[in-house]
């Protein structure tokens, strides 16, 4: 029996990284599940229980958290892309950050128990979890060099040599600036600074 995977988006990405059995395609098909979010709404906010893996279908999401009155960026995400929060759903935990939708957003999720139990039941789910981790954490590393670059212009042009440099286009200015450790105005000098060259 042939299983349709037209109306489920993470079928498709998934077999974009790896061919996945007909049995896997039918679990995804009856765990998986839709939403939406509007654009300034909360995925999940500091200390509560995130349970659930996101596949962005299409929108913009940044994780942040507060600190003396100010909110700090410490990603964002955007379309294809898996969003979740690190410390509430790999370790069963209160979450540390805010993930709030910086755009109109859908995406597909999979609650953590179903993902237990669908890689202790299909391999290929578990190279695929591998493969996405390996992934996640070349992106970890990025955002912990660009951390740690002491200049804001060294920071700039090293995001800007980066698999991010597309949130340039899309992505509010001022969390742009957060995310890399910067005041707005200076963010800005900088890159109108680029535009010019």
């Amino acid at each position: 029996m042939k299983v349709k995977t037209n109306h489920l988006y993470t079928v498709d990405l998934l077999n974009s990284i790896l061919p996945i059995s007909s049995d896997l395609i039918e679990y995804l098909h009856e765990k998986m599940k839709f939403t939406k979010y509007k654009k300034g709404e909360h995925i999940c906010n500091s200390g509560e229980y995130c349970d659930k893996l996101f596949v962005l279908q299409k929108g913009l999401v940044r994780g942040y958290f507060s600190s003396g009155g100010k909110e700090i960026t410490t990603w964002i995400s955007c379309d294809h892309e898996l969003v979740t929060s690190i410390s509430g759903f790999f370790n069963r935990k209160a979450s540390r950050e805010n993930i709030q939708c910086l755009e109109d957003t859908s995406a597909e999720y999979l609650l953590y128990d179903d993902l237990k139990h669908g890689m202790e039941i299909f391999p290929e789910m578990v190279t695929i979890y591998r493969i996405l981790l390996e992934q996640y954490y070349v992106h970890a590393e990025d955002r912990a060099f660009l951390a740690r670059i002491p200049g804001a212009l060294e920071r700039f042009r090293y995001f800007n040599t980066t698999y991010q440099r597309h949130l340039l286009k899309r992505a509010p200015y001022k969390y742009l600036a957060s995310l890399l450790a910067m005041r707005p105005e200076t963010f800005s000098r900088i890159l109108n600074e680029f535009k010019e060259e």
